[in-house]
């Protein structure tokens, strides 16, 4: 996507060869910049302290670090060790092991010299899968939002968090439908949460819709419902971090409250999300690990102060408690439809089972 007019993915391989190189998100959207992976140990922080962050391109960041550990130990103890740090770095979204076990089974047949640059050419693979996941789930997306019933008004179009290209390798996964839409000519508008305590969508949502000229308007985290009540919401499109064997769906924190207030007020809430993320092993979501954060992430807030310096300040008492909690699940009786590189399905096993009818046999065996 672009960034001042250059074209970038989120992710990838210097012309060295054995470094990757990620756009630090926690600069954004006051600093553009980029830093250097060059060990499993720089992968794994990347992910932890979310330099990186959105299911698919910590999927990514997992692979590369995979075979970056492969560089430094080739040894099965080398591999085991690497897999394992990396899963263990985000347990929520199953992106992360699924890309990290991905690259580990690849390797496992080759001798110790080929490993390295076997598990990179898997990686780049992985990568070059998810751009194009996140290309057809925009396409169908896009089709989906052509058939609502607007007249000639922007589609008014409520995301929460951050799944646009920042939170895959390109193209993204709830913002690549409004991005193919936009595209094509039609008119649209989304409403972006906040998304406290990280401000995902105030500080990277609005950002790359402004880089992509997208019309789009912020608004606190508990004004969703407020919008809906008043007609001002065509449509819901958020991401997913995993999503469950029958349907359910986990995503970042409020999200659930979002899929209430949509279903409440008959809007349609739509999860999309590539084949990388559903989780055929969990039957349900609320059996599913939900990440807590440092509460510091809650206590603080980071902006730019009034001379134009990015600054730290508290915002809870001294005294007070905080809890941080990442993601929460959405029931799949909330979500109106699954959108996913294969098409829209319905959010249930039956409905998963139609669109991934091998993946989900095995998944039964």
């Amino acid at each position: 996507m672009n960034v001042d007019g250059q074209n970038y993915r989120t992710i990838w391989l210097s012309d060295d060869g054995v470094t990757v190189e990620v756009i630090d998100q926690r600069r954004l959207p006051h600093e553009f910049i980029t830093t250097q992976l060059r060990t499993v140990d720089d992968a794994v922080d990347a992910i932890a302290n979310m330099t990186v962050r959105g299911a698919p391109l910590i999927g990514a960041t997992a692979a590369f670090g995979v075979a970056l550990g492969l560089r430094a130990d080739p040894s099965e103890e080398g591999l085991q060790r690497a897999v394992a740090r990396l899963i263990d770095s985000r347990p929520t979204a199953v992106n992360l092991a699924w890309a990290a076990r991905e690259v580990a089974n690849a390797v496992k047949p080759l001798p110790l010299a080929n490993r390295f640059a076997a598990a990179l050419k898997e990686a780049q693979r992985i990568c070059e899968d998810d751009v194009a996941s996140c290309l057809r789930i925009g396409e169908h997306g896009a089709d989906l939002l052509a058939q609502l019933p607007v007249g000639n008004r922007p589609i008014q179009i409520l995301t929460h968090c951050n799944a646009g290209w920042l939170a895959a390798v390109d193209w993204g996964t709830a913002l690549a439908p409004v991005y193919r839409a936009h595209q094509r000519g039609m008119a649209v508008h989304v409403w972006v949460d906040e998304t406290r305590p990280r401000n995902q969508g105030a500080s990277l949502t609005a950002w790359e819709l402004g880089q992509q000229g997208i019309a789009h308007t912020v608004i606190a985290d508990n004004a969703g419902g407020h919008l809906m009540q008043h007609g001002r919401v065509d449509v819901c499109i958020v991401g997913a971090d995993r999503v469950a064997a029958n349907g359910d769906v986990c995503n970042k924190i409020g999200t659930y409250l979002k899929a209430l207030a949509a279903f409440d007020n008959q809007v349609p809430f739509y999860a999309a999300l590539p084949h990388s993320t559903i989780d055929w092993n969990m039957p349900s979501g609320d059996l599913i690990r939900i990440e807590e954060r440092d509460p510091d992430e809650v206590h603080t807030i980071v902006g730019l102060d009034t001379h134009g310096a990015l600054s730290r300040v508290r915002v809870t008492p001294a005294g007070s408690a905080a809890a941080n909690y990442a993601f929460d699940v959405t029931p799949a009786r909330l979500v109106a439809g699954l959108i996913t590189e294969r098409g829209l399905g319905a959010a249930s096993a039956a409905g998963l089972a139609a669109l991934y009818p091998l993946r989900a046999q095995t998944a039964r065996q």
